[in-house]
């Protein structure tokens, strides 16, 4: 049993990442029902009657159960932190942003932090004593993130700097993938795309039916949806989506959006992300989206995923 396992009593080494408008309290509670470790993705702006609701479904299971925040939107108000610390999750995880305020908050509940890096920078900081497991998140991942490391060699990188427990994210989604990732060092993956058209996931329909339909190979790295929309995000931290109308027109033309960007734009962007108008609105999906084929169960996904010990056996005979 791993050390991570330990802290955490999880039957499988599977998260589902803390996609914000997917990853609700049905999603955690139905992976943490079927041996994972369910996490919440808060949003950046967000009320106490929400964080409520979704962290009441999973708090009574006695099962392992996190929930996600992006690092920029805690440095401004600790509040929606400080509503999910009063229900005891498991694991906290702080990303694309400064840790510090927050993994204290965290810290002084009782409850272990993570941190989801990019490159060697913040897995640097990731090291630093406030961060108690480091995910590694390479380009290949859906969502936000950094778009400058593999996850392959960025697991290599920190497995060699740390005995801190890793998890590896981004690009995983099959028995295989969690293979390689266990076998090479991770205590655990860290699952996003596989679950967005999941049965429980809180995304709209229509963005699940977009995601299904997508391969490998439609995906786009940009901040575009980001500057339509006005979002303070760093400038570091794009967002892998499946292609679409508005990102093969302004993906590759940054600073002629900025300059284009105005009110009007922006309410036009909410105005399609609230319809789920897929033409306009990001599906954020890494390139594991090739392996989301039909509607599942988180359940089910979770079996699936949990083949990887016949695959590492099987690893083991061939090279005995």
């Amino acid at each position: 049993m791993s050390d991570l396992q330990k802290l955490l009593s999880y039957r499988e080494p599977v998260f589902n990442a803390p996609m914000a408008g997917a990853a609700s309290g049905a999603l955690a509670a139905a992976v943490a029902t079927a041996g994972g470790v369910g996490m919440i993705g808060v949003p950046a702006a967000t009320t106490q009657t929400w964080v409520d609701e979704q962290a009441r479904m999973v708090c009574d299971l006695e099962l392992p159960w996190g929930a996600g925040f992006m690092g920029w939107a805690l440095e401004r108000d600790l509040s929606s932190l400080e509503w999910i610390l009063d229900y005891d999750p498991a694991l906290i995880c702080i990303s694309f942003g400064d840790p510090t305020r927050g993994a204290a908050l965290a810290h002084e509940a009782g409850v272990s932090t993570s941190m989801q890096v990019g490159n060697a920078a913040e897995l640097n900081r990731a090291l630093e004593d406030d961060i108690d497991v480091v995910i590694i998140r390479g380009a290949e991942g859906g969502g936000h993130g950094r778009n400058e490391i593999g996850t392959l060699p960025l697991l290599q990188l920190a497995i060699e700097q740390t005995r801190k427990p890793v998890i590896a994210a981004g690009g995983i989604a099959t028995a295989h993938g969690v293979a390689a990732a266990l076998a090479c060092g991770a205590e655990a993956v860290w699952v996003g795309t596989r679950f967005l058209a999941c049965s429980e996931s809180s995304a709209h329909q229509r963005l699940k039916e977009r995601a299904l339909q997508a391969g490998m190979d439609d995906t786009v790295y940009t901040r575009a949806f980001d500057i339509a929309q006005q979002l303070p995000w760093d400038p570091a931290y794009g967002g892998r989506a499946v292609r679409n109308t508005f990102s093969d027109r302004w993906a590759d033309r940054i600073p002629a959006l900025e300059e284009k960007a105005d009110e009007s734009l922006r309410r036009e962007m909410v105005r399609a992300r609230t319809e789920a108008d897929v033409t306009m609105a990001p599906v954020y999906a890494g390139q594991s989206v090739e392996f989301v084929r039909h509607t599942e169960t988180a359940a089910e996904v979770i079996a699936e995923l949990a083949e990887f010990r016949e695959v590492l056996a099987h690893t083991a005979q061939r090279f005995s």
